[in-house]
Formats: C-alpha cells, structure tokens, sequence
C-alpha cells in the first residue's frame, strides 16, 4: 500500500516549462500543476486518456442520496494508522463537499458490526485489517458494498512474495526474491541476488520496515528491522533505474508518474512518501509514448492477475538496460496530498471530489 499526508507547496522553482517533456516536481501540489499542464497539451497518451469517459456507474449517479449512508473506515490499528487517518479525512471531506451521507468509522474505537447500519464504505483503511482480506470478507458476509478489491485481490495484494509468485507464474517480470529467517546463510542471499538488495517484511505497505543494504554486514540488522514487522521477510534484488507508479482505476491505466526521492542512491521510504517535500514526481513520466504504453499494459496484467477491481496501484521500475520490473500491487492507495492517486487522475483531467466520487460509484 503502493499512495499519503500535509505538504506545504512554497517553492518556487518548480514551475513548469510547457516547452520540455520531462517536468522535475519538486513537491505534490506542483505535480498536480504539472498534470494539469499536460492536460492541455497535444501530447497523445495524454490526450487519448483525457477523452475517455468516466465509467457508467460514475455517470448514472446523478444525486447524493442514490449512495445512502456511507461508511468511510479509516484509522484502524495498523502501522499504517497514521497515514489511513490522513487518508481518509481527506476522502470524508470530499465526499460531504457533495452531498454524500458520509461519516467516519474507525474500527479500533467502533465495533464491526456497527456496519451493518450502512448502505455501502468506501476502504481506506490501509495495512493489515482493512487492505488484507479481513475488512473484505467481513463486509461481504454483511452483504454491504465495497471500494475497492475483494478478499483474494486483497489478501494476495497485501503478501508480496505471493504476489510475486503468481506474477511469476503468469509470466511477468518481476525483481527476484529470496524469504529469508533468522537461519539464513548471508552470503548465499548474496551470491544469488548480489547488491545492493532491499530487505522488506512481507506484510507491510507504505515502505515501512524496509532497508537498503549495500554489503554482507549489513544484511543482520536489517533482518532485524524488517522482523519487527512480523515473521516473514523478504530481500529483493535492487533494481538500479528509474521507479514508476502505475494508477488503474476502472481497468485502465492512468498516466503513468516517475518517482525520484532527492537522493537518488536512496529508495522511495516512508519519510519521502509522507513527510518530506524535496522528492521529485513526473508527470509526464519522462519514456517515450511507446513504452509508456508497454509499462501501463504490464501493469494492468500484473493488476487482473492478482484478480483486483476497482482501483489500485502497481509500483514497477525499469533498469538500466530499458526493462521493466514489477515490484509490488497496494489494492488501497493512499489518499494524501502526497499521494500519487490523486496526481493521476489530475492528469486525466479528474479532481480530488470528484475522484472520490467516481470511486465511491464503483460500489452501486
């Protein structure tokens, strides 16, 4: 749970040169400013995505009161507490902007079966309990609609090494893995995946208990972060290149963004998910029109295999030699306004309410 969150827009130098393909956001407003700015350029993947129309059932909800009561859950008691409550309030108060009978659970201070008051929730409960399979199964043994995927979509979606394996077993690259446990040989991790490699629990989204390790020495500790998440952790292969996000809402991919946090030796963490405002996103995202179409194929394959509806996000890099590598599915992405959901759609011509709205239409 690819993204997300206050951020203050003061800087100046980012403003956009309409005459350059590649536009260097410095911060999250400034890349909306920029998506904006692509809109209304001749640019044809951007063009051909702004002349889609929205889906049937954003059309066809023409009054609030056709959602009922809406349950917007966030907070919960994960890691990701923080960063759902952010979330959220923010989705809240787009959806009361229009009318929409909304009001917020949290489930660590309510009690699950309060739900059943509701006519429908919109998900942003991120992490474990709301993006993992629990909220999904709960919420379809009460029969209430719901954002997002379903329990199988969620449940993989939220353990990568399965996510990975079912990429594997479809035939889509994604960047080698190894499980690793306290028994673990260091070096032979090494020997098979070489370095720089980054170590990840299993079960963790927005980055959380993740480490960069350059040598042997530092692999034990960084176990040893990564466990405190939970049993099982993972290294991966570093993939040296440029890192992307994919946004695919109602199956197809939005405008594709490049993320690059301002020390680029570094990897996309938390700090520079949430908290800081010097990490650079590109809108356009810098390939050319032929691979950003391949990437944005690519991810909506890697999106339906894991069986995932509604709308989502795929994290995926591309090396140094021009190939594309998946690295992981967040079937409940954040909301913030760092979030990269929100700067896609922007690209598409969609505000933040109406975002909101379109994905609440998904549920009817």
């Amino acid at each position: 749970m690819t993204t997300n969150d206050n951020q203050e827009s003061t800087n100046n130098n980012n403003a956009i040169d309409a005459a350059e393909d590649k536009t260097a956001i410095i911060n999250p407003e400034s890349a909306l400013a920029a998506a904006a700015q692509a809109e209304k350029s001749d640019m044809k993947n951007n063009q051909s995505n702004q002349d889609k129309p929205l889906s049937a059932a954003s059309n066809k909800v023409k009054d609030a009161g056709q959602f009922g009561k809406v349950a917007v859950i966030y907070g919960g008691s994960s890691n990701e507490r923080s960063v759902s409550l952010d979330s959220g309030a923010a989705v809240l108060q787009a959806l009361q902007n229009q009318g929409v009978d909304a009001t917020h659970f949290d489930p660590k201070h309510q009690d699950i079966t309060e739900l059943r008051d509701y006519d429908r929730v919109f998900n942003v409960l991120h992490g474990r309990g709301g993006e993992d399979g629990l909220l999904q199964g709960v919420l379809q043994w009460f029969d209430i609609p719901q954002t997002g995927s379903g329990i199988l979509a969620s449940a993989l979606g939220m353990d990568k090494v399965r996510t990975k394996q079912l990429w594997q077993g479809c035939g889509l690259a994604t960047a080698p893995f190894s499980l690793l446990t306290a028994d673990t040989d260091w070096q032979q991790v090494v020997n098979m995946l070489g370095l720089p490699l980054i170590i990840k629990p299993v079960h963790e989204g927005s980055s959380i208990g993740m480490t960069k390790v350059n040598n042997l020495d530092e692999l034990p500790a960084a176990y040893a972060t990564a466990v405190q998440c939970g049993d099982a952790v993972m290294a991966e292969r570093w993939i040296t290149g440029r890192e992307f996000t994919i946004v695919i809402i109602d199956d197809e991919a939005y405008p594709v963004i490049r993320l690059e946090p301002a020390d680029i030796t570094n990897f996309y963490d938390f700090e520079a998910k949430y908290n800081r405002n010097d990490t650079s996103y590109y809108i356009p995202c810098g390939l050319n029109d032929a691979d950003e179409k391949h990437l944005q194929d690519l991810s909506l394959a890697a999106f339906r295999a894991v069986d995932a509806k509604g709308w989502g996000r795929i994290d995926a890099m591309q090396d140094e030699a021009g190939n594309f590598w998946l690295l992981e599915i967040n079937t409940v992405p954040g909301m913030t306004s760092h979030s990269l959901v929100p700067m896609a759609a922007k690209a598409r011509g969609m505000d933040f309410d109406t975002l909101c709205w379109h994905i609440l239409a998904q549920t009817l």
